[in-house]
């Protein structure tokens, strides 16, 4: 976590900040887990998103 640091500014606190959640991936784990998914569909996606990158790249 964050913490304030003697004599920090809240600028340069805010950018630590945006830079360890960007680091730990923080966002696209809460998006990833922002609503349930059920295998089926997961699998689904999956599925779709591969044959869309193998349309994309000729094979």
């Amino acid at each position: 976590m964050v913490k304030l640091r003697p004599n920090e500014t809240f600028e340069s606190l805010l950018k630590r900040f945006k830079k360890y959640v960007i680091k730990n991936n923080i966002l696209e784990d809460y998006r990833k887990h922002e609503y349930y998914i059920k295998p089926s569909v997961r699998r689904k996606l999956k599925s779709e998103a591969a044959r869309k990158r193998a349309r994309k790249f000729g094979r």
